[in-house]
């Protein structure tokens, strides 16, 4: 149970690793991992939901897939050009895996790796989710004026597999990310 303690520590301090593709924008308090992480996970279960795939194993994906940046850090895509993030980031996952020993760690081991194989119709929804949490996070920060944000939702247009990731993100980019609240807020009038 100490293992599992220390384990639970290392992923709380998610929430203090940043976003770091945004300083490029100069946004100098952009989200933290495990924000990114909690709303990829939201849209992981909705995509596997439409695309009619197995929700649960999409949800663990999108939940372990950046544990590792507790240890590697998140780096942008400038930063990824001059490091073996994929050696990196599978020697981290790895050595965190040891503290959740038998199936547990065994389960989160075999996930990981279909994630990162991208074979399965589960890891393509998963990585779809990852990259449109990524483009939703961009129209936001578009929206609160950092204009070059859009470089990130054209990118996303690219890498997009899933029919309705790409539905969702062709309304998405086009949406006023604050329409949700000063509906309510009009609502009441």
């Amino acid at each position: 149970m100490q293992n599992l303690a220390q384990f639970l520590f290392e992923v709380g301090y998610l929430k203090r690793v940043r976003r770091s593709g945004w300083w490029l924008l100069g946004n100098k308090t952009p989200e933290s991992v495990a924000e990114h992480s909690f709303r990829c996970t939201i849209i992981g279960y909705l995509l596997a939901r439409s695309e009619k795939v197995d929700a649960s194993k999409v949800i663990m994906m999108c939940l372990f897939h950046d544990v590792h940046e507790a240890r590697t850090n998140d780096l942008h895509k400038i930063a990824q050009k001059y490091i073996n993030l994929e050696e990196a980031d599978a020697k981290a996952s790895q050595e965190q895996l040891e503290f959740l020993k038998g199936s547990v760690g065994k389960e989160v081991e075999d996930i990981l790796s279909d994630l990162a194989n991208q074979e399965s119709m589960e890891s393509i929804v998963a990585e779809d989710a990852d990259i449109l949490e990524c483009a939703i996070q961009a129209r936001e920060y578009q929206v609160q004026g950092y204009e070059d944000a859009i470089d990130w939702i054209e990118r996303a247009k690219g890498r997009l597999r899933c029919e309705s990731s790409k539905k969702l993100l062709s309304i998405i980019e086009h949406s006023d990310p604050n329409e949700w609240w000063k509906k309510l807020k009009d609502s009441d009038k």
